[in-house]
């Protein structure tokens, strides 16, 4: 496989994190665009990966740090925005890929890969992320000097993951009841090391240039089966009990204005949709997607072993 220079947004992320360790197995030279250096060091130490502080907003910036690069990958994505009015959505997704693209084109870079969502539509959608991450998924594939290929995957998982860790926690911190809103919406989780491995081998492939691929994994699961298997593969007595649709949308109110918002009304929107595929993982990757029985227990509950080795890491990248 050809080597190549990639700049990646977003790359020090929970995805990002592990596109950048793939990729530097097929000896890429990698340059990672970060708000703050300083708290991902861990990456510095696999080879050939500069680890760059930038504005990722700011034109220049990315005119100057995609100059003399053959491929950017923009991974960049929020879950929620810190106001309500969808402007931080907007900002993230729509706004951030018109950039991309018309530094791509100024730098003279050619090849652009881009992470969407399952279900991002941008106008039918239910929800401002869906929305807007449906409209930045157009805008990337607007220009057509530029090969873009995007992907659009339902709930990620794998070792420092925040879906099963995230309910693996209030779990144990729950009483034998747990109220789970939206119980009823449909997953199909794909496997962080699979989504890495699609992007790896769709950059030198002609066959995925102007695709949109939709990544899912092997089996469809309710949120209740889901948040129940995580309960059970900790060993904890649960009974997850399902909201109502008007009690799943008086608990997001609520915790709109939780700091953090761990639930909001914008993610109760987004998941009146289920994030299913209705095709088998794309056949051009050659890949066949792991399921969450494989994966999970090996980290779910135990000290995770990315999270020892990224601790090492820091603990020896260079100052």
């Amino acid at each position: 496989m050809k080597a190549r220079k990639i700049c990646i947004l977003g790359g020090s992320g929970f995805v990002g994190r592990h596109l950048v360790a793939r990729l530097a197995k097929d000896n890429h030279q990698i340059k990672v665009l970060t708000r703050r250096r300083e708290r991902h060091r861990e990456l510095l130490v696999l080879p050939a990966v500069q680890l760059v502080e930038a504005d990722i907003h700011d034109l220049q910036t990315l005119r100057r740090e995609f100059a003399g690069y053959d491929v950017v990958i923009n991974l960049v994505g929020i879950l929620n925005e810190t106001g309500h009015s969808g402007k931080g959505f907007h900002k993230a997704h729509i706004d951030l890929s018109g950039k991309v693209v018309v530094a791509c084109q100024d730098s003279g870079v050619h090849r652009l890969l881009h992470m969407s969502a399952l279900g991002a539509e941008p106008s039918y959608a239910p929800s401002y992320y869906l929305r807007s991450k449906g409209e930045g998924e157009n805008v990337a594939h607007s220009n057509p000097a530029i090969i873009t290929t995007s992907f659009a995957p339902s709930v990620i998982f794998g070792p420092d993951d925040s879906f099963f860790n995230r309910f693996a926690g209030l779990l144990k911190i729950s009483p034998l009841f747990f109220p789970l809103a939206c119980p009823d919406t449909r997953f199909a989780p794909i496997y962080v090391g699979d989504v890495a491995e699609a992007y790896a081998r769709a950059l030198n492939n002609r066959a995925t240039f102007g695709q949109r691929y939709n990544l899912c994994g092997p089996k469809i699961y309710t949120l209740r089966e889901l948040v129940q298997y995580t309960a059970d593969s900790l060993g904890l007595k649960r009974n997850v009990f399902g909201l109502s649709k008007g009690l799943s949308r008086l608990q997001a109110n609520l915790l709109e204005w939780v700091p953090g918002k761990p639930f909001s009304r914008d993610n109760f929107m987004s998941m009146q949709k289920d994030s299913i595929c209705e095709k088998k993982f794309p056949e051009v990757f050659g890949i066949t997607p792991r399921s969450i029985e494989s994966t999970v227990p090996v980290y779910l509950g135990k000290p995770q072993p990315q999270a020892r080795y990224n601790q090492c890491r820091r603990r020896n990248s260079p100052q």
